[in-house]
């Protein structure tokens, strides 16, 4: 059985189907494909794809019924659209209908890849949204207890305490740190422990969707608003109504969206796409950012006042090299959370495996030492994880000296991190796909930086 993510592709015309077939698979999918949309439902029964691209306009059965029924069959199944309508307004209506993404016709080989990489990444937080929801559940109704995030170590423990202290108040809170460090984590830790825990959760990414995509999720619209806006859709700062909401990415939100998102802060409403009345909500906020957001201030990137509404309480996660005392129990904890979940033995970490993670430098923090613990228990067959199961970069990554003649100079953020995007780069062959997983940021983003910093990648 293949460990490549599978990609069921359903169009109605053959070439294409065959053109994308080798594409994908040149970029590490493995494909299914079907010529119509009953024979791709059929395809999907059977193989259980991991996400489906299907073209909207097709005979008898269209992309928008094959949508429907994959919702039905499987509601966190990413299902991506390709049309040749180049409209906002299909697109919105795609999206609201449950697509995870469209691509339009004509597209760029690496737009459409690093779209259905996207998606991927999406369908996986649901699922893991779901997974999470559920073992709170169990672990509430076994202890009347919320779990709390792993780590002992200084850094990470005085993080803890700031959350636990906040997380009854209605203060807005700004969560900092770089990508993969558990923002997201913390944020649902501190709504558990709030008074809203019986409330919805809900979060976005600003980073995922376009500017005027994303004003439909945050503020909702009325029918009528736009070309495909068929019935009023509420937004998410309603939906999470006596809840909490996560926005994931801020620093990413366009300028326009800032204005509207100053008004929710301070107003306390929002006013749908197209409406003239506004809507009071009621939600406590959480927001989370890893950019430098007081250098995009000064750069005018970022508004000063929106900055101030959301650093009520700022919350400043560690990277995971600087508690490195916590690789050893996380690496446990994925152990033991990979072996409940794949229902096999427990397997354990040899000790040469285990001064390795010890001493890499986690550049993608939690989320890469998580990939790389499931990697290595996909890949050994006995009870014991040696280093031969971990990446190459793990295992060939440098030695740097603790001490120097002469003290380093001191770089700027913006050196560090093309330097760093250089490097990674370079680690993956060039794949942007895979260093981006690396990065632990948005395939869509590296491109930005790339051509941002003119690395040659």
């Amino acid at each position: 059985m293949s460990d490549l993510p599978l990609v069921l592709v359903i169009d109605d015309e053959q070439s294409l189907v065959e053109t994308l077939t080798v594409l994908l698979k040149r970029e590490g999918f493995e494909v299914a494909s079907a010529l119509t949309g009953a024979e791709g439902l059929e395809r999907f029964d059977e193989r259980q794809p991991d996400l489906v691209l299907v073209d909207v306009r097709m005979p008898k059965m269209d992309g928008v019924e094959v949508l429907e029924a994959v919702r039905e069959r499987s509601p966190t199944t990413p299902v991506v659209l390709m049309t040749a309508q180049a409209s906002l307004q299909s697109a919105i209506r795609a999206v609201n209908l449950g697509a995870t993404h469209y691509v339009q016709k004509p597209f760029e080989n690496d737009e459409l890849v690093a779209i259905l990489r996207r998606s991927l990444d999406y369908g996986e937080v649901q699922r893991e949204n779901l997974a999470i929801k559920e073992e709170l559940r169990q672990t509430r109704a076994r202890t009347g207890e919320v779990p709390r995030p792993i780590g002992e170590s200084p850094k990470f423990t005085q993080a803890m305490e700031l959350a636990e202290s906040v997380a009854g108040s209605e203060s807005t809170i700004l969560i900092r740190g770089e990508s993969g460090t558990g923002k997201e984590i913390f944020a649902r830790y501190i709504h558990d422990l709030s008074p809203r825990s019986q409330g919805r959760f809900l979060s976005i990414n600003c980073a995922a969707l376009p500017e005027s995509l994303l004003e439909s999720e945050l503020f909702g619209h009325v029918k009528g608003s736009f070309t495909g806006a068929v019935k009023d859709k509420e937004g998410l700062f309603v939906a999470a109504g006596g809840g909490s909401f996560f926005l994931d990415e801020v620093g990413e939100m366009a300028p326009s969206t800032q204005v509207k998102l100053l008004r929710v802060l301070q107003q306390r409403e929002v006013v749908p796409v197209g409406a003239t009345r506004p809507v009071p909500v009621d939600v406590r906020l959480i927001a989370a950012t890893n950019r430098d957001l007081e250098r995009d201030i000064e750069t005018g990137r970022f508004r000063r006042d929106l900055y101030y509404r959301l650093n009520v309480i700022a919350l400043e996660l560690p990277p995971l090299r600087e508690r490195t005392e916590d690789v050893p129990l996380l690496a446990e904890h994925f152990l033991e959370r990979l072996a409940a979940e794949q229902r096999i033995e427990r397997k354990k970490l040899s000790k040469d495996a285990s001064e390795l993670l010890a001493g890499y430098r986690w550049a993608g923090n939690v989320r890469e030492l998580e990939n790389v613990i499931e990697r290595a228990v996909v890949l050994t067959d006995g009870a014991t994880i040696k280093p031969e199961a971990f990446p190459e970069r793990l295992r060939e990554e440098p030695v740097e000296p603790l001490v120097r003649d002469e003290p380093p100079p001191n770089p700027t953020l913006e050196v560090i991190e093309q330097a760093y995007i250089a490097h990674v780069l370079k680690a993956e062959g060039g794949n942007k796909t895979r260093a981006a997983e690396v990065l632990g940021i948005d395939p869509s983003t590296l491109y930005r930086k790339i051509n941002r910093y003119g690395i040659e990648a």
